[in-house]
């Protein structure tokens, strides 16, 4: 599967969950006795599912430098390294078992599904995003049509699935358990960048205007179909675009919004 840094995934998922919860009633949370949180990374929906439930909840990842961010946090989450395909449990040991944006990063997700039913006495939940249908709303004219032409182009370079969220169904129908599917709820997160600016937001306006995020991703990117002058092309314009909101930042004109759609499917084993 894919890695993801700790600041990356604070980034990406600060702030989720604090505007609304109602998509997470179909996990029946205030009724749980035994949660496991797998792909936990830094813990962020670990401590949601925390503050809404009664029971215990443990978080699981592959990767120990999120879990020791995790562990970091407040409050603390009980952790323990595992991969989502061999969980480090007994069958039946949780009544829910529920994971966020990691199906999309990984190359089979309906194995994760089949091994998330064997350690699950009741239900499992799927948090995904769609991270093709991402709308982003800028006082920067160009920003929404660059993003856009970097987000397909880096969706076309990843081997994963990562505008699964509004299809999970089918993964839980491909997996090797039997699940009644019995919901699907949508959730927007979203993320807005206005006066006066956190230091992250001016982060992010610097790597635009210098290119540093879309070096990050070229390689993906060229796995693609986008060719190298193509790439050149988009970096020259995507710096420029940098610069006009560095511009409208020291003005203090500039505003993003953007929003993610994420899925809660739902399914009882």
């Amino acid at each position: 599967m894919r890695e993801f840094s700790e600041d990356y995934l604070h980034r990406t998922r600060e702030g989720m969950w604090d505007d609304s919860r109602a998509a997470l009633e179909p996990l029946a949370l205030e009724s749980r006795e035994r949660i496991l949180d797998v792909g936990c990374g830094t813990g962020e929906l670990s401590r949601v599912l925390a503050a809404e439930s009664p029971g215990e909840v443990v978080g699981c990842d592959a990767d120990p430098d999120l879990l020791r961010a995790a562990a970091a946090n407040a409050p603390p989450i009980p952790t323990v390294a595992g991969d989502a395909y061999r969980l480090p449990f007994p069958d039946d040991a949780f009544d829910l078992v529920v994971c966020q944006a990691l199906l999309i990063n990984l190359p089979d997700p309906a194995a994760a599904l089949s091994e998330f039913a064997r350690v699950s006495r009741d239900l499992v939940a799927a948090v995904e995003p769609d991270n093709g249908a991402v709308e982003v709303d800028s006082s920067v004219g160009a920003e929404d049509a660059l993003e856009r032409r970097a987000r397909d182009a880096y969706l076309d370079g990843v081997a994963t699935d990562v505008a699964l969220g509004a299809d999970a169904r089918e993964a839980f129908a491909a997996a090797d358990a039997d699940f009644e599917v019995f919901e699907t709820r949508r959730y927007d997160h979203v993320r807005t960048v206005e006066p006066p600016y956190s230091e992250g937001a001016v982060a992010a306006a610097r790597r635009k205007a210098t290119g540093a995020g879309l070096a990050d991703d070229r390689e993906t990117m060229l796995e693609g179909a986008l060719t190298a002058a193509e790439y050149d092309d988009l970096r020259s314009e995507w710096r420029a675009m940098g610069r006009d909101v560095i511009e409208q930042m020291e003005a203090r004109a500039y505003r993003r919004r953007e929003a993610v759609p994420f899925f809660v499917t739902v399914g009882r084993v």
